[in-house]
């Protein structure tokens, strides 16, 4: 069996501008970065503003689990299958980051005959986007530190400054530094610490952004710290704005790639889903709707984090209307929530499977709360057994679920027609009733407290005392009218990773606040979640190399 890398490498790519030229893109909308890459014109969006939207299908899933779910692979081979049908379509995925690249994770560019390419370059440096906001989000931080240095005519108190730095890598002993160490020369020593890039409110800026313009001033609105006086200093009070734009004026051109069945991609921006929003840029999403009769995007993990925040947070800013869900789950997966370990995962198990499908119940119900019609997935392993895939058709015949049976890792596009025959059907049956979960009137309390208790199942939250006080400021300041981006493990739907299934009896804890008003949200971060992950004993960069003939060796 060929992995994805040597998978990828037998792919024979298209010229960029034949897939450009798919699009029916002039020579004016794009530009080639190299053979199989292209930037998107940053005029492309308001040209094409007077064409008529394609459908929007969302795909999520139910919580990740160490086997895996192919989330990305389903929607790459979803995309494919439209295509194979016919159907003009067009994929909208997220940039990987480089640290779940060389961590744990992997990458986020799909599997098997389902994968966005060049993979190599999508899962490394690809066109440089996070390079370019990794330096932007760190040259604010510099900016800060100059001003206090040269004088701090702004009173910044280097005790309230809540910008961190940044790094695309899992790095856990940058959680906490101290900077400034040295003399005078060297600035004023104070705490800092670093965020993995795609945690950065830059990235969720860059993703939710509409043009230069609003790029523009939403980088002002940013909050870097407080005043003596307890007033919030922001990037317009620094006078910076228009040098962090520049910075960002080629990383907020969405790429333009191809898939193993040169089915055309658009991938652009990367925020995670449990510490950010999850979701792949606005720009990047409308323009593949307005280029395409279908276009597959994804959000990050599984409904509770990815799906949610998608609906309230990205939907709501774009002003994009959904035509339906993809939920994927896996047979492996399930079998996990249901109390099985990962080694057993091979051995046919009913009764685990049976009772892992309380986790598949809960997002399906989450997705019913937001009025989007859904299909079901199941996204095939080698291992599964007919009884385990009939078990979980049988169980969404039981309950009204329509449900489809993929095996797009093996067989591409042609593995996926049977779900983009029920995505179609979801799709055109009606216009979507989308609603969401809270109005932006409610207090971020209110906010906080539904989410918790209709998307993960919650009896309630717990405030601790610092969130609290911050609750009071941020709504003082009249940020309360503001979206909630709440931060939590992907692994459950509680904030313990550990609890498995469809927990219930929990209360989920918001341990603390950060403002984010230039991306337009408040972060709650909950449980033990972190914003800079570490790398584990044995990460994935210890199998990854390169030849002499510069392929990449051990990339998945």
């Amino acid at each position: 069996m060929n992995t994805d890398i040597e998978i990828a490498q037998k792919t024979k790519l298209f010229p960029i501008h034949k897939i450009a030229e798919e699009l029916h893109l002039s020579t004016e909308d794009w530009e080639p970065y190299g053979h199989t890459k292209a930037k998107l014109s940053g005029a492309l969006l308001e040209k094409l503003s007077n064409k008529r939207d394609g459908k929007i299908i969302l795909v999520t899933s139910i919580n990740p689990t160490p086997a895996g779910e192919g989330k990305s692979t389903v929607t790459v081979g979803l995309g494919q299958a439209l295509r194979k049908m016919g159907k003009k379509a067009v994929i909208a995925l997220r940039e990987p980051s480089l640290g779940p690249v060389m961590g744990l994770k992997g990458g986020a560019a799909g599997g098997g005959y389902s994968q966005v390419l060049p993979m190599e370059d999508i899962n490394l440096h690809f066109t440089g986007d996070i390079h370019a906001i990794t330096t932007t989000n760190n040259a604010l931080s510099a900016f800060i530190d100059n001003h206090i240095h040269q004088g701090n005519a702004l009173r910044i108190d280097p005790r309230k400054i809540v910008w961190k730095r940044a790094l695309d890598m899992n790095d856990r002993a940058l959680r906490q530094v101290i900077i400034g160490l040295g003399g005078a020369k060297q600035g004023m020593p104070r705490e800092d610490g670093f965020h993995i890039t795609v945690a950065s409110e830059i990235m969720a800026i860059l993703c939710l952004a509409m043009d230069l313009k609003d790029l523009k001033r939403r980088l002002a609105s940013i909050v870097i710290g407080y005043t003596y006086n307890d007033e919030p200093v922001t990037v317009k009070d620094l006078q910076v704005e228009g040098a962090l734009t520049l910075l960002l004026k080629e990383a907020i051109r969405p790429n333009l790639v191809q898939t193993t069945e040169n089915t055309p991609a658009i991938v652009h921006g990367g925020p995670f889903a449990n510490i950010a929003h999850g979701c792949n840029s606005i720009i990047a999403t409308k323009t593949a709707a307005k280029l395409a009769d279908y276009t597959i995007t994804e959000a990050g993990f599984g409904a509770d984090l990815g799906a949610e925040k998608y609906f309230h947070i990205k939907s709501q800013a774009g002003n994009i209307n959904t035509a339906a869900v993809v939920i994927v789950a896996t047979v492996r997966a399930l079998k996990m929530h249901g109390g099985m370990l990962k080694d057993d995962l091979k051995t046919e198990n009913i009764a685990a499977l049976e009772a892992g499908m309380e986790n598949l119940q809960k997002h399906v119900e989450t997705i019913q709360a937001f009025h989007v019609p859904f299909v079901v997935a199941i996204n095939q392993f080698p291992t599964d057994t007919e009884q385990e895939t009939a078990f979980i058709e049988q169980w969404c015949d039981d309950r009204g679920y329509d449900v489809a049976l993929t095996t797009v890792w093996a067989d591409g596009g042609k593995g996926g027609i049977a779900l983009a025959e029920k995505v179609i059907k979801k799709a055109e049956a009606v216009s979507t009733s989308y609603r969401p979960l809270y109005e932006m009137h409610e207090s971020l309390e209110q906010k906080m407290r539904k989410i918790a208790q209709t998307v993960y199942g919650a009896d309630d939250i717990e405030i601790t005392k610092q969130a609290r006080e911050q609750l009071k400021l941020y709504e003082q300041q009249g940020w309360g009218n503001l979206p909630v981006c709440m931060a939590k493990t992907q692994y459950s739907l509680s904030d313990s990773p550990t609890l498995l299934g469809r927990p219930t009896g929990f209360t989920i804890t918001i341990r603390e606040l950060r403002p984010s008003i230039g991306a337009g949200f408040i972060v709650a971060l909950t449980g033990d979640v972190l914003t800079m992950p570490g790398l584990p004993k044995n990460p994935a960069a210890l199998q990854m190399d390169v030849g002499e003939d510069g392929k990449a060796k051990g990339l998945f």
